[in-house]
């Protein structure tokens, strides 16, 4: 047998914990979570992170181990995962390996590779945000237009995560982002089997707003409460963080800020589908038929190679 990696993926509250739970008991290995916001810590209720029973049920790697202060990107994830498997599979005679989440580039990152895109140092970034506070986003775009115009005719212009870190890399190596964006894609000493979830739009929908519903029920708020000071730190640029921000701020009502969790995750699950589709790779499944999942892992991973 190759070395094997499982990838569950799907949109958000599709159940991949749930099925991931299963296949992880069934073949005694850990999970690798690649979910950008559960990597931090004290983001528990907001990040649909997993319970401490789920974590004492499974071991799970990549689950609130970073700061909410700490750089942290999909390359820099690239590097610890392939680090994490090289070790697990030579360790104890284990070829089969389970990575789940719903955040595209850090899977994509793991399967295919990233760029060697150079990490930001904090004055950079202090810069640009001061920058970004005192002159504002159309400005910094207008700037992103003359050091890398490939860039701009891309990025998406009301990104401002992404239009910042275009130029923080153009400042920090005096060469345009793109220079550094080959989209290479690499070769993997292992097997990758990629399964992608979804449901009938109305129920997933349906799950979505009875899972915030939940996150208030279980302390949404109070989690928020405390993480406020920190809000502007990427790590916080989440939904449900953000509109909990702005009804503190009172900008507007909770009922308000409610529904607008409830629509932005619906529509970070249609961004989240769009991109799995694109995986001609990809083997989709709905999340009740476990059993056909489970057959058809275990297919593909006692093919002889």
């Amino acid at each position: 047998m190759k070395d094997t990696l499982v990838v569950v993926t799907g949109p958000t509250a599709v159940g991949k914990t749930e099925l991931c739970l299963d296949i992880a008991d069934h073949y005694g290995i850990p999970i690798i979570n690649a979910d950008s916001r559960q990597i931090y810590k004290g983001l528990r209720i907001g990040t649909a992170a997993p319970t401490k029973d789920q974590l004492q049920k499974v071991k799970h790697y990549f689950v609130g181990t970073l700061e909410l202060e700490d750089y942290y990107n999909a390359s820099m994830y690239e590097q610890e995962v392939m680090s994490l498997l090289a070790e697990f599979f030579a360790g104890d005679g284990r070829h089969i390996a389970l990575m789940t989440g719903g955040s595209m580039m850090y899977i994509d990152s793991v399967c295919n590779g990233i760029d060697d895109i150079p990490a930001v140092n904090a004055e950079t970034r202090e810069l640009l945000k001061e920058r970004l506070e005192r002159e504002g986003l159309e400005k910094l775009c207008s700037e992103l237009k003359v050091l890398d115009p490939e860039y701009y005719s891309i990025v998406d212009r009301k990104n401002t995560r992404r239009v910042i870190h275009g130029l923080e890399i153009c400042y920090q190596t005096g060469k345009p982002y793109t220079y550094f964006r080959k989209k290479e894609k690499r070769q993997r000493p292992f097997n990758i089997i990629k399964i992608a979830l979804n449901r009938p739009r109305e129920e997933l929908y349906g799950r979505i707003n009875s899972r915030v519903d939940e996150m208030l029920h279980d302390g949404l708020l109070e989690e928020a409460r405390a993480l406020y000071s920190y809000r502007e730190l990427n790590a916080l640029n989440t939904v449900g963080y953000k509109e909990i921000f702005e009804y503190f701020d009172g900008s507007s009502s909770m009922g308000e800020a409610v529904e607008r969790i409830k629509g932005n995750t619906r529509r970070y699950a249609r961004k989240q589908l769009t991109w799995f589709k694109r995986d001609e790779k990809v083997r989709w499944f709905d999340p009740n038929d476990k059993n056909e999942i489970m057959n058809y892992i275990s297919q593909e991973y006692e093919k002889e190679f």
